[in-house]
């Protein structure tokens, strides 16, 4: 294992190579803070990093966001690009939690009007939404519509009733991957999403009330409906068991393949197969419907969050203003059109870890959004604050378009619970002016504020790297986890 402690070097603001070394085929850039960076060192991120950058057809560089840390094979926080005829696709290098994203919700409530309310709502959000550990929900789907929604994604949502027009207008990809097949996915993992559609599941995801506490950038902000002292509402959560099968088949897939391919690695979570090969055409079309279980699984959320808001407040969704802002993915593969090479062409992108940062006049930025940028949501965690940032196009040119996805864990989950043995972590949160609801005692444990980094260095980074800009800040109300 290299001692990249000695070999890196800043190259930029924020911004620092690792050199290409034994079966690299490119180097690796990172985006961090030297204070930050110390930390990779001790948790070996980097060699993760340097891993990437042995696969075969990467281009350019294996890059990592500030918020890297320690993920499957590849590193959460990891961004990198595959040629079209001679690159792989990796399984690990997307995740476990296919799709794992954030949707923000605005509205024209402020503060101060919600201040007596808070409770009611957090009770009827808790439970009307299902969180926890292997949680199912209120909707059981027969195969065939198991099947419908992989094909349509949040579209599937939208005919059953479950949101607005806009809603879609303003989710990536318009909330569906076409190139999604529910013949590539498993039967297996088609029953373990026929009862979790519209729930949050456990771990980092969460559902969180939050206050606008700051504009950065008065004109993004107006365009996305942002103002300060504004209530909005943020939801975390992924393509749940679905996803999670999807990926733990094509690992088991690709790894028999390897030999059969030449593929010769340096760490075999990383196994993967050829873009153009069968079987890596079938795990992006069983990947890209489980990316839009995942959309309809934000957009039934959505629905039922508008639902407990028009309980509480006796007023319609549409009078309270409760529209989406954006919904982004952090764990995804995209056949994306870039310039590289002198050349405009279209390649595989890997994000883990990591949100796409489009800039303003990006083709595939939203039309109301197309004079400002995409937005990009960043959570922080339950005690600290979260940000709506907005793509670059110094992102597009230097990280295909990416950027960094939250705070990033400094503890592993065992660590965290460990550390928050014998304290009142609801007490605490409390006192920071957070009211929180979980499933379990361990659902907070585990996601204490001090297991991740700070989300303002992150954001910091990425600003003076150029990767994003900021546009808003939050702070937390209240959160649901489960």
């Amino acid at each position: 294992m290299s001692n990249w402690k000695s070999e890196i070097t800043q190259i930029g603001p924020c911004k620092w190579m690792i050199p290409r070394k034994n079966q690299m085929l490119v180097p690796g850039i990172i985006y961090i803070s030297e204070t930050m960076l110390h930390r990779t060192f001790e948790d070996n991120v980097l060699q993760q990093v340097a891993n990437v950058g042995c696969l075969p057809g990467i281009i350019s560089y294996s890059l990592a966001m500030p918020d890297v840390h320690w993920g499957y094979g590849a590193p959460i926080g990891g961004v990198a690009a595959f040629r079209k005829d001679s690159g792989v696709i990796v399984p690990g290098f997307v995740g476990y939690d296919i799709n794992c994203g954030v949707r923000l919700i605005r509205s024209d409530i402020t503060a101060s009007e919600i201040a007596d309310k808070l409770e009611k709502l957090v009770s009827c959000l808790y439970s009307n939404i299902p969180s926890g550990v292997g949680s199912t929900g209120k909707i059981i789907l027969k195969i065939s519509q198991v099947d419908q929604v992989l094909s349509q994604g949040a579209g599937y949502a939208l005919k059953q009733g479950y949101g607005w027009n806009s809603d879609i207008e303003r989710t990536e990809e318009t909330g569906c991957m076409k190139t999604a097949d529910p013949d590539s996915v498993s039967p297996r993992a088609k029953e373990r999403g026929s009862d979790q559609l519209g729930t949050l599941g456990s771990g980092n995801h969460f559902l969180e009330i939050q206050q606008v506490v700051e504009i950065y950038n008065k004109e993004a902000a107006k365009v996305f409906g942002l103002f300060e002292n504004q209530i909005t509402v943020m939801v975390h959560t992924g393509s749940r068991g679905l996803g999670y099968q999807v990926c733990d088949d094509y690992l088991a897939t690709f790894g028999k393949v390897l030999t059969k391919y030449g593929i010769n690695l340096p760490d075999r979570q990383l196994a993967c197969a050829p873009i153009d090969s069968q079987e890596g055409k079938n795990y992006f079309a069983a990947m890209s419907a489980a990316a839009n279980f995942a959309w309809a699984n934000r957009q039934i959320i959505t629905h039922w969050i508008r639902e407990c808001f028009e309980k509480v407040f006796s007023v319609p969704a549409e009078r309270l203003g409760l529209f989406v802002v954006y919904d982004v993915a952090h764990n995804i593969a995209k056949y994306e059109k870039h310039s590289f090479e002198g050349k405009n062409d279209y390649v595989y992108v890997h994000r883990k870890g990591a949100t796409r940062a489009f800039p303003k006049g990006h083709e595939a930025v939203c039309d109301i959004y197309k004079n400002i940028g995409q937005p990009v949501i960043i959570p922080g965690t339950m005690g600290t604050s979260s940000y709506v940032l907005v793509g670059t196009q110094q992102a597009l040119n230097e990280t295909w378009g990416s950027t960094c996805h939250g705070a990033g864990r400094l503890m592993s989950r065992a660590q965290a619970i460990k550390k928050s043995k014998g304290r009142k972590i609801e007490e605490e949160l409390l006192a920071l002016g957070v009211m929180a609801k979980a499933k379990s005692r361990g659902g907070l444990a585990e996601e204490i504020p001090e297991a991740y980094k700070d989300v303002d260095e992150i954001v910091k980074v990425v600003e003076q790297a150029g990767l994003s800009t900021k546009v808003a800040k939050m702070k937390p109300l209240a959160v649901i986890k489960g």
